[in-house]
């Protein structure tokens, strides 16, 4: 059984036409002649790690979780303000 190599740039058409142009990977290996199990390998290989796509969400979720925050924090100012300014004119209309 020999080894087959193929150039770099010949996995990468063979990923593309699998993650950009939406044919299956049965199709793919089938047409060009390769492994449905390496363009798989092939394809991982050039996939985001799951763990990584997840450390970004959770970086994001923090992020706006800090926004949110800060926008409440100045929306009770805003409210406190308001409370103290009603007071204040309701007691000099007495």
């Amino acid at each position: 059984m020999s080894t087959q190599r193929f150039t770099p740039e010949f996995k990468e058409e063979a990923v593309k036409q699998v993650t950009e142009r939406g044919y299956s990977v049965a199709e793919v290996s089938a047409r060009l002649g390769v492994s449905s199990r390496s363009l798989y390998k092939w394809v991982k290989a050039v996939s985001p790690d799951n763990s990584e796509k997840q450390a970004a969400e959770l970086l994001e979720a923090k992020s706006e979780i800090l926004r949110l925050k800060a926008q409440l924090r100045r929306t009770e100012e805003e409210r406190d303000i308001l409370k103290n300014a009603a007071r204040y004119f309701a007691r000099e209309s007495e």
